[in-house]
């Protein structure tokens, strides 16, 4: 682990870690648990990777909760977790509970209505392949493509989707790998943010995640706990801390374990 922000002492963190009786794990899914696929439905964690979530997930005080892009329904089944984390998708729209409870952010009119033009563009367009739909978002997924046909997606999508949001209000978001059109107002650190408000100040937390889209939670999670970039090469970052996947992922995850009152971290 590399640490980004000399205001970070690791060796604190993990002592205040193990003090604490409230603990809780942010985790990403895409780029952080599971390694980019072309196919997004074939993003499977790393091997591993589950079984200690599971670990985590058994010791008592500890809450896991995933924050994702994606729509909440598609995560529980790459997941394959012993029981049911908390779930946050579509960038913080949506909020599943363990015990099944869902909840779904209020979205204007005119935003929806735009989302609805977007797809049927889409559509028009012979570019559904490349489409992701979910709620409150349309994604353009381009990753595994060549250079000739990104460069034709963005030619095509960006100017369309930009002159959309002047008038129907929606946001145009670069990702790693794709442009998303979605409704304003959530993002992945306002998940962070109500969580933690939630939470007495002496919760002990960390948030994993390596897209642009993890800078809001980053930033969000400053001042009550760890932000960390998880991510094969360092890029312009607020988070505290940068970790190479799959194997200082798979550290991080069993010094929680450890520390936490796990018997091993072994995978």
């Amino acid at each position: 682990m590399k640490i980004l922000n000399s205001h970070i002492n690791l060796e604190s963190f993990f002592e205040d870690l193990g003090k604490s009786s409230k603990r809780v794990l942010f985790l990403d899914y895409d780029g952080t648990l599971a390694p980019f696929h072309e196919d997004p439905q074939k993003a499977k964690p790393y091997p591993g990777v589950s079984n200690l979530i599971n670990k985590i997930m058994e010791i008592p005080e500890n809450r896991v909760i995933i924050i994702s892009g994606r729509w909440t329904k598609d995560l529980k089944s790459l997941l394959v977790l012993n029981k049911n984390p908390e779930i946050w998708g579509s960038h913080g729209i949506e909020r599943l509970q363990p015990d099944g409870n869902y909840e779904l952010e209020d979205m204007e009119e005119n935003a929806l209505k735009g989302l609805t033009w977007a797809d049927e563009w889409v559509e028009d367009n012979d570019l559904s392949r490349y489409c992701e739909a979910k709620p409150g978002c349309l994604a353009i997924h381009w990753r595994g493509l060549d250079e000739a046909t990104i460069n034709k997606i963005r030619q095509k999508v960006k100017p369309k989707w930009t002159k959309l949001t002047r008038s129907s209000g929606l946001e145009l978001k670069e990702f790693d790998g794709g442009f998303e059109l979605r409704v304003p107002g959530r993002d992945k650190g306002d998940a962070v943010t109500t969580i933690l408000s939630e939470l007495n100040s002496h919760t002990v937390s960390a948030y994993l995640g390596d897209d642009l889209t993890d800078e809001d939670a980053f930033k969000a999670i400053k001042g009550r706990g760890l932000g960390i970039l998880v991510r094969p090469e360092l890029r312009e970052t607020c988070a505290d801390a940068w970790i190479k996947p799959p194997e200082e992922l798979f550290q991080f995850l069993s010094n929680w374990i450890k520390i936490t009152g796990g018997k091993n971290g072994d995978s």
